[in-house]
């Protein structure tokens, strides 16, 4: 979402600026005398001409609140965090995806696993891994071990509760 903000703000403010500079050429011209370089006759005409029971305004105006709405509710939506805060003391990340792609080799590593994934969350500063696959029901223990040594591996904080769920695999008979 940082890269879609930053977007925007560039292209308002170009927008803006371009704007600005519009409007003080075209005051600069009018107070020397000069013809300017946008005929405001047509455009203002049509401006003050125009009535807001106009289908045109209305389409217009619901666009703008739409977008307005979609752009608030995005903002105001918690996304998942891109990086890990791997330690409170010396400000080291990880991407989440990479713990969530090395959680899940290390869970399909397990004999009697496959098509593992992880899903990595953090409350109270630690990480709560969800592990989703399909295996061995009987092989929950060895994948919540192989996924703690591997979190230790990565020097992450202290994990709360590992969250494994094993659905037997379907089989045609």
């Amino acid at each position: 979402m940082r890269s879609v903000n930053r977007i925007a703000t560039v292209l308002l403010a170009v927008a803006g600026l371009v704007g600005g500079a519009l409007v003080a050429l075209q005051a600069l011209l009018r107070a020397l005398d000069r013809p300017a370089p946008v005929d405001t006759g047509g455009w203002l005409d049509a401006l003050t001409d125009t009535r807001w029971h106009d289908p045109v305004v209305r389409a217009v105006a619901g666009a703008g609140l739409l977008a307005g709405l979609v752009i608030l509710v995005a903002q105001l939506r918690r996304w998942r965090p891109v990086r890990l805060r791997a330690d409170d003391r010396d400000g080291w990340h990880l991407h989440r995806r990479c713990v969530e792609r090395r959680l899940a080799d290390a869970a399909r590593a397990v004999p009697g696993v496959r098509h593992a994934r992880v899903q990595v969350g953090r409350r109270d500063g630690r990480w709560q891994p969800r592990v989703r696959a399909t295996g061995d029901p009987a092989a929950r223990a060895e994948v919540e071990f192989a996924v703690r040594r591997e979190l230790h591996r990565l020097t992450a904080p202290r994990p709360g509760r590992i969250d494994v769920r094993l659905l037997p695999s379907r089989r045609p008979a």
